[in-house]
């Protein structure tokens, strides 16, 4: 059953990550790190969890790693990550990473599906010019459509107007629909699959993973008893926790800071 957390509480599950012996904190980014802006390209995480993101960084046997749905070079921008930054990337919910020292990993495209995605997004753009304040994404191996900026009956009507078009010309692409947002790609990576190539890759023993939307609930399903799993905001969960806010997460993630710290002198 998921609990609420309330900042300066005791709860074992927050002591018990934080002393795991190799810790790696995953975070969504929209909603999560940085509010839900109207310019997607406006978000910036915290300072409070850009804080907490940087203590945790530099402990031994710790590591951070933004999960989104973002194509990585827009993570990237948002996330304000720099080349020899220590923190670990997952883009287009699973299907793209960066790594500190390494770089980008490597993703392939097909020609078929490049060529399929340019043709969908000169179909879309000019049809979503139809929809006030409706907002056409490109991403790495798909589209996403942001409803935020609209009135909200013009966001359904943009959308049904989308579903169509997939359902025409690329009906086996994955579709995926969040607050405020309809994305689809070609491929079906999700952040399960992010959390589990993360926790293989980092050998960890423990893992924290938050996240505020319906993609989130993909990682958190496969969370273990070793993990704890956080909820920003209502909605149902998975989550063994939940918060109010990303203010609140960075509170959190600033107690875990601070016990992992002391835990190690």
């Amino acid at each position: 059953m998921t609990r609420t957390w309330t900042p300066g509480s005791h709860d074992e599950a927050v002591t018990a990550i934080a002393r795991t012996p190799v810790l790696l904190v995953a975070l969504d980014f929209d909603g999560t790190a940085s509010p839900l802006v109207a310019d997607p390209m406006s978000a910036r995480a915290l300072p409070e969890i850009a804080d907490a993101v940087a203590r945790l960084a530099v402990l031994p046997d710790t590591e951070v790693a933004y999960v989104s749905g973002r194509s990585l070079v827009h993570l990237r921008e948002i996330a304000e990550h720099s080349d020899d930054s220590p923190v670990i990337l997952a883009g287009s919910h699973g299907a793209q990473y960066w790594f500190p020292g390494e770089g980008e990993a490597d993703a392939a495209e097909s020609a078929q599906e490049r060529d399929l995605r340019e043709s969908l997004f000169g179909e879309l753009e000019p049809l979503l010019t139809e929809y006030p304040g409706v907002e056409l994404e490109r991403k790495t191996f798909g589209v996403g459509i942001h409803g935020r900026p609209a009135d909200p009956a013009v966001e359904r009507a943009a959308f049904a107007a989308v579903d169509e078009v997939m359902a025409r010309r690329a009906a086996r692409w994955r579709r995926r629909t969040g607050d405020r947002i309809l994305e689809f790609s070609s491929r079906h990576e999700g952040k399960d699959a992010a959390i589990t190539a993360l926790r293989a890759r980092t050998g960890a023993t423990g893992i924290l993973f938050a996240g505020d939307d319906v993609t989130d609930e993909d990682a958190l399903r496969v969370l273990t008893e070793h993990d704890l799993g956080v909820r920003v905001g209502p909605g149902e969960t998975a989550a063994t926790l939940r918060v109010g806010s990303p203010q609140q997460i960075g509170e959190l993630l600033g107690v875990i800071a601070t016990e992992r710290a002391a835990g190690r002198e």
